[in-house]
């Protein structure tokens, strides 16, 4: 091999109602790469056992994540949409890398500490190790990209430094097996099997805040509904939460630098631009000196005229729940085909014996 093949690598937990910051920072990146990248998209429902085990609804949560991907545009047959607790190998590579890591690498990870909170000695092991899992998530496939949020940086990272221990741990036996790409690391030349996968980030609304507190990120969890626009939400129900969302009593400043300590004021503009697909700075030329009783209502109707219709499409494809669960069988067995010749040879270049 001279080079990665590039491929775009991504997964959304199967927890809860997918909402307006998870369509803005992830799934619409998710449809615009199609256009450039083979794609693999995956409803990672072993990672939402972390945290809680027991589910009533994980399948058709799964299946209702699946249904948004769709909806918005994402096309199953060019590219693949799984499951990941279909593909056996997840968990197999994820073994093996949780060898690779370091317990010291894991207890900086931000998210363990924060979803582990005070009570950490009582939190899964799961939690902790679940980086592992993405990495695996995302190197079983050899993905040379990921769309990220701010928030997943830190794991991706995480994945990156995975990914060069093994490179380095097995450069002389993945150059033996004539399996690996040359890649320097520092002054040192090694084999490497795995990319070191770069992330995607960017957009004016890569990460959104709530509708009620402008210095908390939207969340699922969130106990106020108000506090997000979900994608299920009706064209009433969008323009609803928009006019009641928090603002400040200032006009729109006519410059980007005029939103620093008016967090609320920012993410509207935010949303405002990743729905229109330009830059903050061109929504305030437009809007700049205006008060949000004018702002307001312009968001509202770009809100619905963007999700309404996604949301419509949704709740169609959720109704035809064999053919969701007809995509999810078709992109596991694509996907396992994948996984298991990756397997074959991360099993080779480790040493285990596989008939």
């Amino acid at each position: 091999m001279t080079a990665f093949k590039q491929l775009v690598f991504s997964g959304v937990q199967p927890t809860g109602n997918l909402h307006l910051g998870n369509y803005l920072g992830a799934i619409k990146k998710f449809v615009a790469l199609q256009d450039t990248s083979d794609c693999i998209y995956c409803v990672v429902d072993l990672h939402s056992l972390t945290a809680q085990l027991v589910h009533d609804d994980l399948a058709d949560q799964t299946r209702s994540i699946t249904a948004a991907f769709l909806a918005s545009g994402i096309d199953p047959k060019k590219h693949i949409v799984f499951n990941q607790s279909r593909v056996m190998q997840h968990a197999e590579l994820a073994w093996i890398f949780n060898c690779v890591a370091r317990i010291g690498w894991m207890n900086k990870m931000t998210q363990f500490k924060d979803k582990a909170g005070k009570d950490r000695e009582n939190a899964s092991l799961g939690l902790l190790a679940y980086p592992s899992l993405m990495a695996a998530d995302i190197l079983l496939y050899r993905a040379t990209h990921v769309p990220v949020g701010e928030d997943q940086k830190q794991h991706l990272e995480l994945t990156r430094d995975i990914a060069q221990k093994f490179n380095n741990d097995f450069s002389s036996r993945i150059a033996s097996l004539g399996v690996g790409v040359e890649m320097q690391v520092g002054e040192e030349t090694v084999n490497g099997f795995f990319p070191i996968t770069e992330p995607v980030i960017g957009g004016p609304a890569a990460r959104i805040m709530s509708l009620r507190d402008g210095s908390k990120k939207m969340s699922k969890s969130d106990p106020s509904d108000l506090s997000r626009i979900n994608l299920t939400d009706d064209a009433d129900t969008i323009s609803k939460k928009i006019r009641k969302a928090k603002t400040d009593p200032e006009a729109l400043p006519s410059e980007v630098d005029g939103l620093q300590s008016r967090p609320e004021a920012e993410n509207l503009v935010g949303i405002y631009a990743g729905l229109a697909e330009m830059s903050k700075a061109d929504v305030l030329k437009e809007f700049g000196g205006q008060q949000f009783s004018v702002f307001k209502p312009a968001l509202a109707d770009l809100a619905v005229e963007k999700l309404a219709p996604i949301a419509g499409e949704m709740r169609r494809i959720e109704g035809d729940r064999a053919y969701v669960d007809a995509v999810l069988k078709d992109g596991g067995e694509r996907a396992g085909v994948l996984a298991e010749t990756t397997m074959k040879t991360v099993r080779d270049i480790i040493g285990l014996l596989q008939g």
